[in-house]
């Protein structure tokens, strides 16, 4: 069973990030790869997280991200969700059983303009107000104890929150 587990924040979730950057950079097309951002909330100092490294990597073309990504990254151990029904994207997951222990990196790959890119300034947002940080580590307690064993009735449930801290954004 892959159950939800929210962890303290970790000071050693950046640097796994920028040690995966490295493996990622090395091992993909650069001339594919916009930008590439620690991403999600392992992201957002002191911020309790499910000790998952996720990665947003913003690319000119999904078409040809999906040519010249997915063997490489295979052979980072990732597996690719071929079946993803969100066509504006690719996702990707180290260590999910049974191909690991346990998830230990998602990589997201979208274009610029992409709804994921996008999220970008909820990260921010939330790093730059500590109060609304500590508000949504709350609201993501109360959905894990909720939502133990269903990720995405957890992430569902977030939603509404992470949009009303995007529409907050804009302003």
């Amino acid at each position: 069973m892959d159950e939800i587990e929210l962890a303290d924040y970790d000071p050693r979730w950046p640097a796994l990030f920028a040690e995966e950057a490295g493996r990622l950079r090395a091992a993909l097309d650069p001339s594919l790869i916009l930008g590439l951002e620690h991403f999600g909330s392992t992201a957002i100092p002191g911020l309790s997280a499910k000790p998952i490294i996720d990665i947003l990597i913003a690319v000119r073309s999904l078409t040809d991200a999906r040519a010249a990504f997915i063997e490489p990254l295979r052979g980072l151990d990732y597996v690719y969700w071929a079946d993803n029904p969100k066509t504006d994207r690719m996702f990707f997951v180290k260590g999910m059983p049974p191909f690991g222990a346990r998830r230990s990196h998602h990589i997201h790959v979208t274009e610029v303009q992409g709804e994921m890119w996008q999220r970008l300034t909820f990260r921010d947002y939330l790093r730059a107000h500590p109060d609304e940080a500590r508000t949504y580590e709350r609201l993501k307690k109360q959905l894990a104890a909720a939502h133990r064993t269903d990720r995405e009735a957890y992430t569902d449930a977030k939603s509404a929150y992470v949009e009303a801290v995007m529409r907050k954004t804009l302003t």
